[in-house]
């Protein structure tokens, strides 16, 4: 009997890396990146195989769909996303349902770059494997420990209030 595996996505702007993992084992049985999303230079380079064209549009779901069918035999126990910024709602990681997603979109202008592209895989990823749990990783989540006077800048406190300024750390889900 084969034993579980994770699927894990990290979506950016652009990309789309991906990784299927065997946690108990520290395998990693497929992985790749999906370059150049939405332009006319979009691929789908896959470990050990040669790159495939994507369409133009390609985004997190024409990737997803391509994927599929390489997952076959693998018995997918959950789907791990990497998400930049938490603010100071997430300190750690959690299962996603729509609260957990409008509170991910809340932190879009913390991240704005990231956040709407973690949102765009999540959601694409939601809908092409519905029947497994989805957990949001924060990249932020990791330095919530910081205490007050190393998260605060000396700046007026009602930009901290009103705009959530402060000081994150980033790249937590690697120092973990």
């Amino acid at each position: 009997m084969q034993n579980s595996v994770i699927l894990v996505i990290n979506c950016g702007s652009s990309s789309l890396k991906f990784a299927v993992i065997e946690p108990q084992a520290g395998t990693v049985h497929r992985q790749g990146i999906a370059e150049r999303l939405n332009t006319a230079e979009a691929r789908l380079k896959l470990a050990g195989a040669p790159d495939e064209p994507l369409d133009r549009r390609a985004g997190p779901a024409e990737v997803l769909e391509r994927l599929r069918p390489l997952l076959g035999g693998l018995a997918i126990a959950a789907v791990g996303h990497r998400v930049v910024h938490g603010g100071e709602r997430f300190s750690d990681s959690v299962l996603v349902s729509e609260l957990t997603l409008a509170e991910i979109e809340a932190c879009a202008p913390l991240a704005p770059l990231h956040n709407p592209a973690n949102l765009a895989g999540l959601r694409s990823a939601l809908r092409h494997f519905p029947e497994l749990p989805h957990v949001a990783v924060f990249d932020t989540a990791f330095h919530q420990t910081l205490p007050r006077k190393a998260f605060m800048y000396a700046i007026p406190y009602e930009l901290y209030e009103q705009h959530k300024v402060r000081r994150y750390g980033f790249h937590g889900t690697r120092h973990r």
